[in-house]
């Protein structure tokens, strides 16, 4: 691992530079593409629908995206600075944050430009997951020449820490606002908070509606009853407390919400969209018992083939 001012003073020295080859939107701003997303996020908003539309300010990235077949991609700069720091020893990479600033709406029919700069690598940071440099890019989001947004992603690239293998599953993070959720799975109750303000049903547990933003809740029990929605199989990477294969499925409850948890009771490459499950929880250690959703192999074959599993190698899914 590589450190002290000299290395630092090479790696800022990449600071300002062009990090990708600036482009041009593939598609205008567009009604369709707005409807899509709306669609997907079950956001009902009127501001993103009729003559006077705007684009949820959350799609700002989605306009400047290539699709299959891409843009020209990034800068000699910035390939030469991961390459730095491979050398360094810092080999792994993941992404850690990303925020968006919205400096005005887009609007159907808005032809976008954008750029994207290394705007800042930090010194050299000790993580849980290892030691290396904090590489922030910033993309400059244009409309019609007129700055509309920035974008900025950031990334640790690190040598990894050697850690010991445990055997224990990670804990839940427990906070003020789902601490009501995870003492109703230690009393086997799955429970889903209810807006007091509009009845509107939400999960995960969040502080607010969505809907009408009241801040008053209570919490209703869901039956147990649900069904695949969408599901990815895990093969990659392996973990100490998991044992690959397996599936991890994204659960449309009967109330009308969906949950993420693990699908057990039918061998993984069975697991397929649209099959019935129910609540079940299961205990992995003296401390952690989580809600998982169970099917059989008979449940599986009624659904018929129309399932996507996922993986790291190349198969396709959603979750």
């Amino acid at each position: 691992m590589s450190s002290g001012d000299d290395f630092l003073a090479r790696l800022k020295g990449y600071e300002g530079r062009a990090a990708a080859v600036a482009g041009v939107g593939k598609d205008p701003v567009n009604e369709p593409m707005i409807r899509h997303w709306c669609e997907a996020m079950d956001d009902g908003n009127p501001a993103y629908r009729g003559p006077d539309a705007i684009a949820p300010p959350t799609m700002l990235q989605a306009w400047t995206m290539g699709g299959l077949s891409g843009h020209e991609g990034r800068t000699d700069a910035y390939d030469e600075l991961l390459a730095l720091l491979d050398e360094a020893g810092c080999t792994s990479v993941v992404a850690t944050d990303c925020e968006q600033e919205y400096l005005r709406p887009l609007r159907p029919g808005d032809e976008i430009t954008f750029d994207a700069v290394i705007e800042s690598v930090s010194a050299l940071k000790t993580t849980k997951l290892g030691t290396g440099h904090f590489v922030t890019t910033r993309m400059d989001v244009r409309a019609d020449g007129e700055l509309a947004g920035t974008h900025r992603f950031r990334i640790l690239k690190y040598a990894p820490a050697q850690h010991k293998p445990e055997g224990r599953r990670p804990r839940p993070v427990i906070n003020r606002d789902n601490a009501a959720f995870w003492e109703g799975v230690g009393r086997h109750r799955l429970l889903i908070q209810r807006c007091e303000g509009c009845g509107t049903l939400r999960f995960p547990w969040l502080p607010g509606c969505n809907a009408c933003g009241s801040l008053e809740w209570d919490s209703v029990e869901a039956s147990g009853e649900g069904t695949v929605y969408s599901y990815v199989v895990m093969h990659h990477p392996p973990f100490p407390a998991f044992d690959p294969p397996y599936a991890v499925g994204l659960i449309e409850l009967a109330e009308g919400v969906r949950i993420v948890s693990n699908v057990v009771g039918v061998p993984y490459d069975e697991v397929r969209i649209g099959m019935p499950v129910r609540l079940r929880f299961e205990r992995y250690d003296e401390e952690l018992e989580l809600p998982v959703f169970s099917a059989d192999g008979g449940q599986a074959a009624r659904a018929g083939q129309t399932g996507l599993a996922g993986s790291a190698e190349h198969e396709g899914g959603a979750g």
